[in-house]
């Protein structure tokens, strides 16, 4: 043993020998370096990483501002732009949609009415930062603005109480306020909008409220397409609608969709329905749920059966 050490000692010091000096310069100036490393604290690191992710955030590239006053304050609206609709929650599990985004009596309704009870709970659709909490009597009353990581801004209005204070972090599901019928209101109703740098989007492009569910994990917003995209989602997803949950090529749709097709036909040429995954599901019993087989949602979701689901997971499965 001692033959060994000393052995692995002059070795040691051979190769020290014929190191450049810089060489060694290099090693001797690390190790205070390296000390510092280990006692940097886990929790600042944290702090960095959080703080890295919120300033690349789809958010932080499409808004230079925060305040708590103006709800539609338009900004520059991109030509194209990919809205991140994973882990999402329904704001209210009714089905029940009574007015649809669009023309109506003379002006613009910028979002969907749902029909709700008095004090039924509203929930966060996306998890976000509270930016608006106020009462406007000749619109919105009782309302919450929400501004999501995605690039969304979510507004609920005509609530009976608010539950969360401007500049509150909030995550998706999260109780945010009551139903109700305050401001310009005739019946209580949750009125829900979604805005992209300021400016009012159809919310049936990217929820289902018939299906209590999303249209796909993403929806990419196209200046130019949009407003016939936005049709053909009301046709399917608004009052009188079928509920699809596809996510096709809106724009293409409507271009080839005769003007007297009925929601019906439409229907029939929906190609994609999808799965919200629930805590605990198997892709055995989600198949068993939609009639098909695990191989089938393997393929078309392009994963093995040895892939770990996770609850909000969204799955095609036709």
């Amino acid at each position: 043993m001692l033959k060994r050490l000393k052995k692995s000692f002059l070795m040691t010091l051979a190769l020290t020998a014929v190191m450049p000096v810089a060489a060694q310069d290099l090693i001797a100036n690390q190790a205070p370096i390296d000390r510092k490393l280990r006692a940097v604290d886990s929790i600042q690191l944290n702090q960095l990483l959080e703080s890295e992710v919120t300033t690349t955030s789809p958010a932080a590239q499409l808004y230079d501002d925060w305040n708590n006053q103006y709800v539609g304050r338009q900004t520059t609206l991109p030509d194209s732009f990919l809205i991140d609709l994973r882990d999402f929650a329904m704001p209210s599990p009714s089905r029940n949609i009574t007015s649809n985004f669009g023309p109506r009596w003379g002006r613009q309704h910028k979002g969907l009415d749902i029909k709700l009870n008095t004090g039924d709970t509203i929930v966060a659709a996306f998890s976000g930062k509270v930016r608006i909490v106020r009462y406007e009597a000749k619109g919105y009353g009782k309302y919450v603005v929400i501004r999501h990581p995605n690039g969304l801004e979510t507004i609920y209005g005509h609530m009976s109480k608010q539950l969360v204070e401007e500049n509150q972090e909030v995550r998706a599901g999260q109780p945010i306020g009551l139903g109700g019928s305050t401001g310009r209101s005739t019946g209580s109703h949750l009125h829900f909008e979604t805005r992209l740098c300021g400016t009012a989007l159809n919310p049936a492009l990217m929820f289902d409220f018939y299906n209590q569910d999303v249209v796909g994990d993403y929806y990419m917003f196209r200046k130019a397409t949009y407003n016939q995209e936005s049709l053909v989602a009301t046709r399917l997803r608004g009052v009188g609608g079928t509920g699809g949950t596809d996510n096709t090529n809106y724009a293409q749709l409507a271009q080839q969709r005769p003007a007297t097709m009925q929601p019906a036909t439409a229907q029939r040429q929906q190609t994609s329905s999808y799965h919200k995954v629930k805590r605990g599901e198997t892709l055995y019993a989600i198949a068993r749920q939609h009639g098909t087989t695990v191989d089938a949602l393997c393929r078309l979701n392009r994963i093995t059966l040895r892939t770990v689901l996770k609850p909000g997971q969204i799955l095609k499965y036709n």
